[in-house]
């Protein structure tokens, strides 16, 4: 199932009560590949947060088809992530004691017995992908990249109808990251997968449909839509 996004008046304050992010109205047909670029502090991350129903207090509303994520409480929060976002994190998320397949495979744990099997083998095949044959190790072991690779694998083995990345590229070698683009790219294509990917890596924002630049906790280009 393919979700669109529509988001209006977002916002996103300190506890002090200073603007964060401020994004007043937002469209995305399912299935498209967005990247979003700015300096650092800019309010990418938060925006992606935003997007997961993450932040507390974010104010509007951002709707994945007939749900709005900042309407639910915590739970009904946590409980839409599982069913339909997949995230990769910037600092990875991973659990230390696990080893890299059943940290790939950890979202099995919130699905149905039926679907973990299937999951578990997803999770195997893209590690295999990214090149991490030694599956059975603790990531305590692995490299920065490594750890990275785990995390996508775990992210992209979900299937869900929305992936959203936090720099996905940044600890991987070029030709990984490469690799990984190309990835991500088939899968939004054939599966209706929507991509929100914060990064800066002109390789991946080139081959995006749609990219954002987020200044100052608002949006100042929309190269490829229409700047609300």
């Amino acid at each position: 199932m393919s979700l669109p996004l529509m988001i209006s008046g977002l916002a996103v304050r300190s506890p002090r009560g200073r603007i964060l992010l401020e994004l007043p109205a937002l469209a995305a047909a399912p299935g498209a590949l967005i990247g979003i670029r700015g300096a650092s502090g800019a309010g990418k991350t938060t925006l992606l947060y935003a997007l997961a129903g993450l932040l507390d207090r974010a104010e509007g509303s951002v709707r994945w088809g007939s749900t709005d994520v900042l309407a639910l409480g915590s739970e009904g929060r946590a409980r839409f992530r599982a069913g339909n976002i997949g995230m990769i994190f910037q600092d990875f998320m991973l659990f230390e004691e696990l080893n890299a397949q059943d940290n790939a495979a950890l979202t099995a744990l919130f699905r149905p017995r039926a679907e973990r099997a299937a999951l578990r083998d997803r999770a195997k095949a893209r590690l295999a992908l990214l090149g991490l044959a030694e599956a059975e190790h603790r990531v305590t072991s692995f490299s920065g990249g490594e750890r990275q690779r785990v995390a996508i694998a775990r992210a992209m083995a979900s299937e869900a109808p929305v992936l959203l990345a936090d720099e996905p590229t940044a600890s991987l070698d070029r030709g990984t990251a490469d690799r990984l683009i190309d990835d991500l790219v088939a899968l939004v294509r054939t599966q209706g997968t929507t991509l929100i990917a914060v990064s800066h890596d002109a390789t991946l924002l080139e081959r995006m449909d749609r990219v954002l630049t987020i200044a100052g906790g608002r949006l100042v280009s929309d190269e490829g839509g229409i700047c609300a």
